[in-house]
This record gives C-alpha cells, structure tokens and sequence, in this order.
C-alpha cells in the first residue's frame, strides 16, 4: 500500500471489524478517517448484478471530473480487465478478501497517470454480497489531473490479501511482472484458452493474464 489514504482506510477496516470478516455498514464513523474521506467510496450491487458507486469522496470525483454517485463501477475497467475485475470482486465479497489494485488511466488527449485503489467486504443486512468499502487515489497528481477526465483504465497490478490467519501460501496473490509467493498473474498474449509459458514456467491462461501456480520461494 503506497497511498497514506489506502493505509488509512484498511487499518481503519481492519479495526472496527473485530473477529468478524467484515465490519457492517454502520460501523463506519467518517469522523475517524477524515484524512482518507474525500478518496474514499461505497459500491452496491445494481439490478443488473453490477457494482456501482452508491458514495464517492470529492477528491475521487474530481480525478474524473463528474460526480460518481450512481455510476457503473464495473464499467470503467477496459474490456480486456472486466473478467479480471469481476473475479477480484468475487474474492472480496464471497471470500472476504481484500483487494489492492494499482491502474493506469488514459484521458482522451492520451495523458496518463497511475492511480492505487483497495477493495474490502463490507456487510450490509447481514450479506457482504451487496456492498464494498474502497478507497482509489492517484499515485502522482499531474497538472491537468481534475481537467481532463479519464476515459479509459487498464489494470497494471494486484494483490489479494487475506487479513485472518491463513496459511503462508494462501496470503498473498499478487497480479505483477514477476514471480512471487505461491500464484501469479502476468500479462500474456491471448493463446486461445492453450497452456503459454511465463519465465520459463507453464502457466494457465486467464483472460490476459497467465497464472502460474507453485510453492513460496
């Protein structure tokens, strides 16, 4: 976790959620993560089974210069992230993970800047199915940053953490270009649903990424 936002809020989380896999909804007190506040937002699960903003922070909207409140979450993500997306969120609210993703926005002038977003299951009605607590902050903030509204973003990195006590192997999985504990995913061409191999190692496709299974090294 880069972002003193990102710490902010998930230490905050990880707090008030005691024993439990995660804290309910009216346990949050916004006057206990004023610092994180303005990056800071909610998604609920829509009708069309998507997750959308049901709050974003003003700094958040801001970097996409228009409110977020009602907007797809699902839908800022590139065509060629969305399944990637759609099993991180999986993890979060059926597996209690928590997820950290770092991304590259693109606005419509072709300037770029990498942004730091953490994902964490929130309960709401007694389900963690139905809303998510994050926070999405951008690692610089360049200029034009809050002028230019970003139009496309591509994952670059990710990470599931699992805050219980778990085994070694099964606490980290983290989506970057190179070998870590025991699951990887690397960027790979399309292979048609084939076997390809990532540092010299046979990995198994998924969507664009390759997932190389193996112990910690």
């Amino acid at each position: 976790m880069q972002m003193t936002s990102t710490n902010t809020l998930y230490t905050y989380w990880n707090s008030i959620r005691g024993a439990r896999s995660a804290p309910d909804r009216k346990d949050i007190d916004p006057t206990r993560i004023r610092e994180a506040l303005a990056n800071t937002f909610i998604l609920e699960l829509d009708d069309s089974d998507k997750f959308s903003f049901r709050l974003a922070g003003s700094h958040l909207c801001t970097s996409y210069c228009r409110e977020l409140k009602g907007r797809s979450f699902s839908a800022l993500w590139h065509n060629r992230d969305s399944d990637a997306m759609e099993t991180l969120i999986r993890a979060v609210t059926e597996d209690h993970a928590v997820a950290l993703v770092t991304f590259q926005g693109t606005t419509a002038l072709h300037t770029k800047v990498s942004f730091e977003t953490i994902l964490m299951p929130l309960r709401h009605n007694g389900s963690t199915h139905t809303r998510i607590l994050g926070a999405m902050t951008a690692l610089d903030e360049p200029y034009w940053l809050g002028v230019q509204p970003i139009v496309e973003q591509r994952i670059t990195g990710l990470r599931l953490i699992w805050p219980d006590d778990m085994p070694q192997e099964e606490t980290v999985r983290e989506v970057v270009s190179n070998v870590v504990n025991d699951v990887t995913f690397a960027a790979a061409a399309p292979t048609s649903g084939m076997p390809t191999t990532v540092f010299g190692r046979t990995a198994r496709r998924y969507a664009h990424l390759a997932v190389i299974d193996g112990g910690r090294h």
